[in-house]
């Protein structure tokens, strides 16, 4: 394992320097971050959805590097995180079918990352940050053994189906695709497959693809509110105000949910965790400019609350 120095500096002050390397978890492989020095605390960084890499990019269009980011953010705070390549995708392609997976498969995995990571760091437990629908995997497996406590950024508090009917209603120019659509989802949602003969191209080979429906139906059957209710450590529950993909009540359905709660709204923050424009196409500009940084405030928010509840 070879690690290199990183310079990461402030407008205010030189950060403390960091160094990142390469950490593996069997066929699973990601990038540890951590300050020079013994760390406060470890935090794995669960990626969202589709083809999503350990910096946060896809080949979708998105190249926000936003885990880079939120990753050297957190060193420069004294606190290390480990970033990874999902189950065959990335330096992780050989640990099986990207679409071919469950949740529990996911649950699986971060099982490992989390002995992984505290044999690499040192740390007593290691804290989960989902982003998106890896909040959604943090929830599923916040009761593994060594978690310290969750951090859940623009994750759904209600489930999936819901929230996809939301996000394609949102769009105008969904319209003349709605009604097929909603009865993919509804068969989606009853366990079945969606037949896509018929379909527009842009849902039968995207969005209900017949490679990553089985994933979609497992994902469907889980409840947010249910998870997190079966779990009593400390959770902290992140959104921002431009949001286009994760609405303020799946922020407040997460924060109804039990006791203990805490939260921070970052007003100008969009899905891809960085200050956005009120219009939704300078919105989605943002997702392909790596260079700007992250919402401020954010990953001094995560470190701050993680710090005050180390164990």
């Amino acid at each position: 394992m070879i690690a290199t120095l990183l310079a990461v500096a402030s407008l205010a002050a030189a950060a403390p320097p960091i160094r990142s390397s390469d950490i593996a978890a069997g066929q699973l492989n990601g990038t540890l971050v951590q300050p020079v020095g013994k760390a406060a605390a470890t935090v794995l960084i669960l990626a969202g959805s589709g083809p999503t890499n350990r910096d946060g990019n896809n080949p979708l269009g998105v190249k926000a590097n936003s885990y880079r980011l939120l990753a050297e953010g957190l060193a420069g705070r004294n606190v290390a995180s480990v970033r990874i390549d999902k189950r065959g995708l990335g330096g992780s392609k050989v640990a099986g079918d990207p679409n071919k997976v469950t949740v529990a498969d996911y649950v699986a995995d971060t099982r490992a990352w989390i002995a992984a990571a505290r044999s690499a760091t040192g740390a007593r437990c290691v804290w989960l940050a989902g982003h998106s629908e890896g909040g959604l995997i943090a929830l599923a497996s916040a009761g593994e053994k060594d978690v310290c406590g969750l951090v859940l950024l623009a994750a759904p508090g209600r489930p999936l189906g819901r929230i996809i009917r939301e996000q394609l209603r949102a769009n105008p120019a969904n319209a003349p695709i709605l009604p097929q659509a909603e009865a993919a989802l509804a068969s989606l949602e009853a366990g079945r497959h969606a037949d896509v003969s018929a379909m527009h191209p842009a849902l039968a080979q995207g969005l209900f693809n017949p490679a990553v429906q089985d994933f979609l139906i497992d994902l469907m059957r889980q409840d947010p509110v249910q998870l997190l209710r079966g779990y009593k450590g400390p959770v902290l529950v992140l959104r921002g105000g431009r949001d286009l993909q994760v609405m303020a009540a799946d922020a407040a359905a997460l924060l109804a949910a039990r006791p203990g709660v805490a939260t921070a709204s970052f007003p100008g923050m969009n899905h891809v965790l960085k200050d956005a424009p009120e219009d939704r196409a300078g919105n989605l500009a943002t997702y392909a400019y790596p260079a700007l940084p992250l919402s401020a405030g954010l990953a001094e928010r995560i470190a701050t609350f993680i710090k005050e509840r180390r164990r």
